[in-house]
This record gives C-alpha cells, sequence and structure tokens, in this order.
C-alpha cells in the first residue's frame, strides 16, 4: 500500500457515514392491525419530517393508512411499506389531526384513488397551517419536501361518534373538541380492542402544547380513553403501549399543569413566576421535556385566563 493510499483510507475513516433515510416498516400489533413507530425527536433530513406513528388496517376490500405522512416523497416510502404487508390498494387515508406528519402526505395517496378522511373541527386549522407546515419542512428537509402540496380531505366526520364500516371491518372515530390540534381524533377498533390515539397520546417523549391546542378539551378526550380501555395503544408518539403508561406520560402532566396553572390564575400569580415555579421533576425523564414546557405552561396559562 503506497503512502497516498494509507492517507486516502485515513481520510475516508474520518468521513461521517452518511445518515441513512428512514425506513418505514409496519409491525402487526393486532390480526390485520399494524403499526409504523417513528422517531422521537425533532423533524429532520434523518426520519425525512416523520417523527409520528402511523397505523394500517387490512381489509378484505382494501387497506385503511392511519395519517398519510409529512410530505409526498414520504408518502411514497408508506405506500411501499403497505405494499410489502398486503396487495391490497389503500382505499382509504384517515387523518387524525392537523399536525404536518398527519396529513401532508394526502397528496400522494389522493392520486391513488384513496378516499381521505378528517374531522371536520379540524378543516379550518388545516387550511389555515397547511403551507406554514410546508415552508417549516422545507427548511428543515431540504428537497425532501419537493412535491408536496398541502391536500384537504375529502370527506369530513361531524359529530363527537362517527361509526363508519371500511371494508367490513368497523371503525369508531371520536373526538371531543380537539387536544392538541383542533382536529384530533381517535380511531377505536372495537373488534381487535386496537386504539389509535394520534397527539392526544404522547409517550417516552414530552407532549406539545400549541397556540392551537386546548389542555381542557385534551383531558375530556383522555376521559374516553379510559372509558374505551384499550388492549393496545398506539400514541402518536412514542411506543406503541397501554393505558397505563398513556396516564403516566401524557394524562399526569396535563392534570398537573392544569392544576397549577389555574391556581396562579386564580391567585393573580404573573405568567412568568407561574411558568417558573411549576414543578418539572416528574416530567424530565421525558425527552424533550426541558425545551418544550415553558412553552406549554405559559400557553396553558393563557388559556386558563381565557376561561
Amino acid at each position: 500500500m503506497t503512502a497516498w493510499t494509507k492517507t486516502l483510507t485515513w481520510l475516508l475513516w474520518l468521513l461521517p457515514l452518511a445518515a441513512p433515510a428512514v425506513e418505514v416498516t409496519f409491525r402487526p400489533v393486532a390480526d390485520g392491525v399494524y403499526a409504523f413507530v417513528g422517531e422521537t425527536g425533532a423533524r429532520s433530513p434523518r426520519n425525512e419530517g416523520l417523527n409520528a406513528n402511523l397505523g394500517l388496517v387490512v381489509t378484505p376490500a382494501g387497506a385503511v393508512l392511519i395519517d398519510s405522512g409529512a410530505t409526498f416523497q414520504g408518502a411514497r416510502q408508506i405506500h411501499e411499506a403497505v405494499r410489502r404487508i398486503t396487495p391490497q390498494p389503500v382505499r382509504w387515508v384517515i387523518n387524525t389531526g392537523g399536525q404536518d406528519h398527519r396529513w401532508l402526505g394526502n397528496g400522494y395517496f389522493q392520486a391513488q384513488g384513496a378516499e381521505l378522511i378528517a374531522h371536520a373541527a379540524g378543516q379550518a386549522d388545516m387550511a389555515n397551517r397547511g403551507n406554514d407546515h410546508l415552508l417549516a419542512l422545507r427548511a428543515a428537509l431540504g428537497p425532501l419536501a419537493d412535491g408536496t402540496v398541502p391536500t384537504l380531505p375529502t370527506r369530513w366526520l361531524a359529530g363527537p361518534d362517527e361509526p363508519l364500516m371500511l371494508g367490513g371491518v368497523v371503525f369508531q372515530f371520536k373526538h371531543r373538541g380537539g387536544a392538541h390540534t383542533p382536529g384530533d381524533l381517535l380511531v377505536w377498533l372495537p373488534q381487535q380492542r386496537v386504539l389509535f390515539a394520534g397527539d392526544t397520546v404522547y409517550v417516552d417523549r414530552m407532549l406539545g402544547v400549541l397556540p392551537v391546542s386546548h389542555t381542557g378539551r385534551w383531558l375530556k378526550t383522555f376521559e374516553v380513553i379510559e372509558q374505551l380501555d384499550p388492549q393496545v395503544l398506539v400514541p402518536g408518539h412514542g411506543a406503541v403501549t397501554n393505558l397505563a403508561t398513556a396516564r403516566a406520560d401524557t394524562l399526569a402532566y396535563l392534570q398537573a399543569l392544569r392544576a397549577h396553572m389555574k391556581q396562579a390564575v386564580d391567585n393573580g400569580t404573573d405568567i412568568s413566576a407561574a411558568v417558573k415555579s411549576f414543578n418539572t421533576a416528574p416530567f424530565l425523564r421525558l425527552l424533550n421535556a426541558a425545551e418544550l414546557m415553558p412553552g406549554n405552561a405559559s400557553r396553558t396559562y393563557l388559556e386558563l385566563e381565557r376561561e
């Protein structure tokens, strides 16, 4: 080996390995029911903006996809993952909320002939924030966001409890006014006792209270989750889990946050002091907690102040 070859080999070892693209793989959680668990970190070129969980239900008449991903290109990868499970076409796509990774892949699946389903309470939010989502994704992902066009659902559910028979499988959709986003929707499969909770449940990582969130209605939605008592719970973020973990990682935090901020508002405590005095210790074990909790606290304070 020449001195030049040795030098080149050494330099190659110093180069960072290219980060692999996100690999979408659906794992079974019940008979005919599957989940993809996304990364719990932030959106990045590595995960192509898909840092959330998805669902798949295979029926005799076609596949039902629960959430379509963050981009057109990502949706194509999701479709390839579906094809590794079933040759059935994706006939229905359910958007469980208004966050980008729940619905910005809609355009790809609409072009494949899928019906797009969401709750009407999320329509204005999706229309208002779709282009903002896309701008943020372009900044984070660059060309990986190319081809993405915000595409609204074609079928809007209206009531708090909407049953649908899709491909011979019973789906129950439950909406209690929104949570993380106004259109947040629970997708319940009563025959399999599987719940796709969307962004009403976060485990392993800290939830986010956005300007469009409503923590009071979020707790109302969680009451429904408790009543359903699912055997398998697929959260919006984090590992496939059970009700006990959902209580610990989502419910306990929301209850503590609202109780603290309500007392602060009732006592006339300044928002800055209220945020600083919230006991964060029980929740620092959750990923991104330190970064997200100050914003969560201030937005919850303002929500309670309006109440």
